[in-house]
């Protein structure tokens, strides 16, 4: 059973952990060449615009105040207003964090699926020859750059076999009033094909082999010989008793991913065009466009740390040793 105050504690760090890191970027945004002001007041804006940007900030006020303001804004999701667009940072993060999480989701539950069960496949054969084909397999693909694969996988399949479109999330004609309508439609999920396809090379690598690895250590333990001594079944063996126990650092790295995955893979959104938050946070760092960018990383974080907090959870479930509730 989980330990309430284990679940409290660890709530509260997660809670001292966004608060330090809202911190860091409030005060790495005032240390910007020529301070704030200079970065989002232009000189071409009018005296009525000027000072209205400059209430939004607070950058007429004390530090302290300033602060306080933007602790508020943030917890109410007022990210304020991109300096590159003129639009409200909340509804173009929500739009990329769909975009992105559309494809990253998408490769993550395949590679991770996929990694998983050959991963304990690899680890029930080892020693033989279809462990070591296997091995080379999947060491040379996770070696490769994964902007290399993308770039080959574009070029075979798009440019000279013509089966799959150029880039993008959607056709030139393709228009869409709900993202139901546009999430769901074969047009997306024509165009959702090649970069999940390349970005599953890529991550199905980490599962597999963390899979295989634990699975070694798992055999060796004594209910596997318990369980092979009844009579059990090989596929039984393997899958509801080692299986089981060995999953949980995939468990760990697949949450991590899930974290990671609000940035996106920016090489794999620039190679397919593809209309991203990971794209967009380097855009707006390259345009100095720190609400973006800040609000950008903010969900980052938000996301990393609440997937983290999740990954212990999921430990007691998957494996009763596990316990939440230790001193």
């Amino acid at each position: 059973m989980v330990n309430k105050r284990y679940v409290l504690r660890r709530l509260l760090m997660m809670f001292a952990s966004l608060l330090t890191i809202i911190t860091v970027l409030f005060f790495l945004f005032r240390q910007v060449p020529g301070g704030p002001m200079s970065a989002i007041v232009s000189p071409r804006m009018n005296e009525a615009a000027r000072q209205a940007v400059i209430a939004q900030y607070g950058l007429d006020e004390p530090l302290w105040k300033q602060y306080l303001l933007y602790m508020w804004n943030v917890f109410h999701l007022d990210f304020g207003q991109s300096f590159y667009y003129g639009q409200s940072v909340y509804s173009l993060i929500a739009d990329r964090f769909l975009n992105t999480m559309s494809l990253m989701l998408t490769a993550l539950v395949i590679s991770y699926s996929v990694g998983t069960y050959l991963g304990a496949h690899l680890g029930w054969l080892r020693g033989t020859s279809k462990e070591r084909a296997g091995m080379l397999v999947v060491l040379l693909i996770r070696s490769t750059p994964v902007f290399w694969t993308g770039m080959i996988v574009l070029y075979v399949f798009a440019f000279q076999l013509n089966i799959f479109p150029l880039g993008g999330m959607r056709g030139m004609q393709a228009s869409y009033t709900t993202n139901a309508e546009k999430f769901l439609s074969l047009d997306f999920l024509y165009h959702l094909v090649l970069p999940v396809f390349t970005l599953c090379t890529f991550y199905t690598g980490l599962p597999l082999l963390l899979m295989r690895n634990n699975l070694l250590e798992v055999l060796s333990e004594d209910y596997i010989k318990t369980a092979r001594a009844k009579g059990l079944a090989e596929r039984r063996i393997l899958f509801r008793h080692a299986a089981r126990n060995a999953v949980l650092p995939v468990v760990t790295a697949f949450a991590i991913a899930i974290g990671f995955a609000v940035g996106g893979q920016v090489l794999i959104e620039q190679v397919y065009s593809w209309p991203g938050l990971g794209r967009e946070m380097v855009q707006a760092s390259l345009r100095s466009d720190y609400p973006l960018a800040q609000g950008a990383f903010m969900l980052l974080s938000v996301i990393v740390i609440t997937m983290n907090f999740f990954a212990d959870l999921t430990y007691s479930y998957l494996d009763p040793r596990v316990r939440l509730g230790g001193n």
